[in-house]
């Protein structure tokens, strides 16, 4: 049996790995393996479709193959992610079939051109040794950090028109380290997070106060911090909380840590939305599941807008008070406050230093000072638009 032979029933027989098939590099690979020796065009052609579909990406065929297998979503990995026992015919299959793709992340350019019989120099990329079953292993035993899937390629996510989970290939790249000002506030989402990261039940948490003040920051920076340690963050806008069991459901057997994040988060009167996150909260099975959270940010400490004028409503104060208790239903409610000018000013000066903006300081604080005002008032937003303003004329 030729090596291309062997190649292509091998890639015929995937089972645990089968989707891999549908790769376009690996797709053109089966494809020139099951051409005919004849078929010179055909098999340069097939060659050629491999080769570019691996440009795309890199220019390294092992790594390239390394990387689908170490975040390929299977039965294999979802049994070892939900604490599952293997059986010995799957562990047996996944031998069989990491050996095959081992060797194919091993092939070489002079390889296929044996094989072709070709004195026309084709196309070529890099490989390396690699020990495919070895480093599979190693991705297994780290799975709570890596997880598989688009949960291993990607960290943060959104929700489309049916409830489905999006990546989000270019994310805010915001830091911890890049933030001024609300430690005492940033600190208790952080500690929230990490009792979620070691496996225990974490609070859903309320980031509720002033526009501008870094709440949604706050929680993408934590998403970025952790990324490593196994956290990812699924945005969802108001009309998307009634897929949350749906993602509940879907998120339960995933090794890694979620934050639902729910942004801008205000309700008007008879929103049908607001039950929906009402019920979640309120300690359903799916609200306390140890590998999820939900953290909401809003302009307003009690999330519904009230009118306190119901007119035939006989119940008016139970009314007003259901809707406040929403806010409530949230372990931790922390409250984002408008910066003083002191703060304000450090935040600037912070800034300014991080981004090397080189001013007198007191130039730099009558500068802060009416900015603000033009705006709407001193904020974190505030003194980073400054700031980017200041550069921008800085050239």
């Amino acid at each position: 049996m030729t090596l291309f032979e062997e190649i292509a029933y091998g890639l015929d027989a995937l089972v645990l790995f089968r989707q891999l098939r549908e790769d376009p590099v690996l797709a053109a690979l089966s494809a020139l393996c099951h051409s005919q020796p004849d078929e010179t065009a055909w098999r340069i052609r097939a060659y050629g479709d491999m080769t570019a579909a691996l440009y795309e990406q890199t220019d390294n065929l092992t790594d390239y193959v390394e990387q689908l297998v170490l975040s390929s979503e299977n039965v294999y990995v979802r049994r070892i992610g939900a604490n599952m026992p293997i059986s010995e015919p799957f562990a047996a299959c996944l031998q069989t079939e990491l050996q095959l793709l081992g060797r194919i992340a091993q092939l070489t350019p002079a390889m296929f051109q044996a094989q072709m019989r070709m004195q026309t120099p084709l196309p070529e990329w890099n490989t390396r040794t690699i020990d495919l079953d070895r480093s599979y292993s190693q991705r297994l035993s780290e799975i709570h950090q890596h997880g598989y899937g688009i949960y291993a390629k990607f960290h943060m996510f959104t929700c489309n028109s049916v409830g489905e989970i999006v990546p989000v290939h270019n994310p805010d790249p915001i830091q911890l380290r890049d933030m001024v000002g609300y430690e005492r506030e940033r600190r208790v989402v952080i500690d929230n997070t990490k009792t979620l990261l070691d496996g225990k039940y974490a609070s859903n948490v309320l980031l509720a106060g002033d526009a501008g003040t870094g709440k949604s920051a706050t929680v993408k920076a934590v998403a970025n911090a952790f990324r490593d340690a196994g956290l990812r963050l699924i945005e969802l806008n108001k009309s998307q909380l009634c897929f949350i069991p749906q993602i509940m459901d879907h998120l339960c057997h995933n090794p890694l840590k979620f934050i639902l994040f729910i942004d801008d988060l205000t309700f008007s009167e008879d929103d049908p939305n607001f039950g929906t996150l009402k019920a979640t909260l309120e300690g359903s099975i799916a609200a306390r599941m140890k590998n999820t959270v939900i953290y909401a940010t809003s302009n307003r400490r009690h999330l519904v807008k009230e009118t306190f004028d119901d007119g035939t409503d006989k119940h008016a104060n139970d009314t007003v008070q259901e809707r406040i208790s929403l806010s409530e239903r949230f372990g931790i409610t922390i409250t984002y406050s408008r910066p003083q000018k002191e703060l304000y000013l450090e935040m600037v000066r912070e800034l300014a230093q991080q981004a090397g903006l080189q001013m007198d300081a007191a130039q730099l604080d009558a500068k802060s000072e009416r900015f603000a005002l033009e705006r709407s008032g001193r904020s974190a937003r505030t003194a980073r638009q400054l700031i980017d303003q200041l550069l921008t004329q800085q050239g």
